[in-house]
């Protein structure tokens, strides 16, 4: 009887998924070995535990109004940082000047600390607005960085054709600009979701804002309420990974998009 291998192989789609969930079982399974070993919730809770407390979280109103606040004040953040980013790459760029004037600053900025940031900023702006000016500074240095090497980066030739058949401004941005530095932005806004989540949630454990995630972060460890530290901190981990899904869905659709255009226009 002949083999059909072929039959057996899962779909592309699919493999990728459940090899990450494979991943993840295998850890949670370790998880739960070590936290039966130790045999006592209040130094590691048990998975169960951890996700039935997430659940009776998940149900109750107060629990979604503090995660679209928090949400709320780190994605305008994230926005505002990503914004300033690329509209001071595109400065830094095509002024050269404002290179030599603006690196140090972003220099200073990558290598302070969080938690030095955290404080500093304590002292001039009120609990509320920190979470999201503490994610400012941790994605606009990325962006920067990014955006500016790939603007460096980009074809001279392509540049030197666009400028012989006298293209519109539209055209070399949409032709030669875009198709360029897009690779270099996307993954600066993925790699700044992570930070800027981070960052805010760990501005907000410190700062204690009144509706915050951060603030019933700090209430477990105060109170000792391990099962509740781990049912947020797992809330917050959820919570990164869906903001990155969303980002990369964002972004395929925007390339799927782009890419209609593109053949429309080579056809016209």
């Amino acid at each position: 009887m002949k083999n059909h291998p072929n039959k057996s192989k899962l779909p592309a789609w699919l493999k990728k998924p459940l090899l990450y969930a494979a991943a993840v079982a295998v850890w949670v399974l370790v998880w739960y070995l070590a936290a039966r070993r130790i045999g006592e919730e209040l130094l590691l809770p048990r998975p169960g535990a951890v996700v039935r407390r997430l659940a009776e979280l998940t149900v109750t109103a107060g629990f979604r109004r503090v995660v679209l606040t928090s949400l709320g004040r780190i994605a305008a953040g994230m926005v505002i940082g990503v914004t300033t980013g690329c509209l001071l790459a595109l400065l830094t760029h095509f002024v050269p000047p404002l290179y030599t004037l603006f690196h140090p600053v972003i220099t200073v900025i990558r290598s302070t600390p969080v938690a030095s940031f955290i404080i500093l900023i304590y002292l001039w702006i009120g609990r509320d607005l920190l979470p999201g000016f503490v994610s400012v500074l941790l994605v606009l240095p990325v962006v920067w960085a990014n955006l500016h090497e790939a603007l460096g980066a980009v074809d001279p030739d392509l540049l030197e054709m666009a400028r012989l058949f006298r293209l519109p401004l539209r055209k070399r941005i949409t032709r030669v600009y875009l198709p360029s530095v897009m690779p270099s932005f996307m993954a600066a806004c993925r790699t700044s979701v992570g930070l800027s989540w981070k960052a805010g949630i760990a501005a907000e454990v410190l700062v204690v804002p009144a509706l915050s995630i951060g603030r019933h972060l700090a209430d477990a460890k105060l109170y000792m309420e391990t099962v509740d530290l781990f049912a947020w901190t797992l809330a917050v981990v959820l919570l990164s990974l869906l903001l990155e899904l969303t980002i990369t869905l964002l972004f395929s659709r925007f390339e799927k998009r782009r890419g209609q255009r593109t053949e429309r226009s080579a056809h016209e």
